[in-house]
């Protein structure tokens, strides 16, 4: 089944499901803006379109994320994002 959920007035949409291949995941869309998520199990972010500015819990470097590029957020954490336009993503759930 597939879950739908809006973020931050509605900037960030995602949606999330299931499959063999993926295991539990997330797809979706953020606007331009700064946005704070926080975790409760580690995440696999990858990169679909657009960009991803990220600064990572414990880090102090921002680093920027293109298309097909990964990053890893560890659970039970805090990260931060910078997106400067409309960009897409796949979170798998580890």
């Amino acid at each position: 089944m597939l879950e739908s959920n809006d973020y931050f007035s509605g900037k960030v949409k995602s949606i999330g499901f299931t499959s063999s291949s993926t295991g539990r995941a997330s797809v979706g869309v953020m606007a331009e803006g700064e946005y704070t998520f926080g975790t409760g199990q580690p995440e696999e972010m990858t990169v679909v379109s657009g960009a991803l500015n990220v600064l990572l819990a414990g880090e102090t470097q921002w680093k920027t994320y293109g298309p097909g590029e990964v990053f890893n957020v560890p659970g039970h954490s805090e990260f931060y994002l910078q997106v400067a336009e409309p960009s897409a993503y796949l979170c798998r759930y580890l």
